[in-house]
């Protein structure tokens, strides 16, 4: 038996500007500042241009997004990367504005990808999402088809619309995400320690995360509680930030 190949470490181009908008929502969200000066500290270290919108309305996380688009797509120079970090009550797929209605996660999604955003086609969009995504709280566990034939043809180079994207949800769907009143979250702060503490792949140090959150003990209203993020990747390369 022949031994395998190891995988092509093909990495992004990161020697382009970096770029990062922030939108959240501080109303009825004690920790939010806590969580807001963790992440520009953060993108200030990983040299990223940063912008910041507090209390954005339904429609508003909307128009920011297009907004941050349009200036992308207007840049004369290069772009390497796109952060975008999303914070407000929410439901599954859905996020709360200021105004208490609902903005569908999907529409924000779609703004940046590679057929509407041109300056970012094939290039990292990462989106952090700091939301509850549901009511239920995990109280934790003792640990005790068909054929599809693919081508590759030498012709133009195309890209699916979807490629090139990281998800990373504060907790899985269903669930409730956790918040201290003044440190903050603990996805966000165990995020922003990870990613200015380690070097390596995005997706090795959002294991990292997942890892201390999966052992953090939290306490919500006297009864103990698990939390854990969620990851979806479409990443085609890796992707290091330091």
């Amino acid at each position: 038996m022949s031994n395998p190949r190891p995988l092509e470490e093909e990495a992004y181009d990161m020697s382009g500007a970096r770029l990062a908008l922030t939108l959240c929502v501080t109303k009825a969200r004690e920790g939010s500042e806590a969580d807001i000066h963790a992440l520009e500290l953060m993108f200030q270290q990983l040299g990223f241009e940063s912008t910041m919108k507090k209390d954005p309305t339904a429609q508003q996380f909307l128009e920011e997004m297009k907004k941050f688009q349009h200036a992308i797509d207007a840049r004369e120079d290069s772009v390497s990367c796109a952060f975008v970090v999303l914070m407000a009550h929410g439901l599954e797929g859905h996020l709360e504005g200021e105004d208490e209605q609902m903005v569908d996660l999907e529409n924000l999604f779609e703004v940046l990808n590679n057929k509407n955003c041109q300056a970012l086609r094939a290039k990292p969009k990462v989106y952090i999402v700091q939301a509850c995504r549901g009511e239920q709280k995990d109280p934790g566990e003792i640990v005790g088809g068909d054929n599809i034939v693919m081508s590759a043809k030498d012709s133009l180079q195309t890209i699916p619309t979807y490629t090139d994207i990281l998800q990373v949800y504060s907790t899985v769907g269903g669930y409730i995400s956790y918040r201290h009143d003044k440190d903050g979250s603990c996805f966000i702060q165990t995020l922003v320690d990870v990613f200015t503490e380690r070097k390596g792949p995005i997706l090795e140090l959002l294991t990292e995360v997942t890892r201390r959150m999966a052992e953090a003990e939290l306490v919500q209203e006297g009864e103990a509680r698990k939390v854990n993020p969620e990851i979806q990747s479409t990443l085609r390369k890796r992707l290091y930030l330091q």
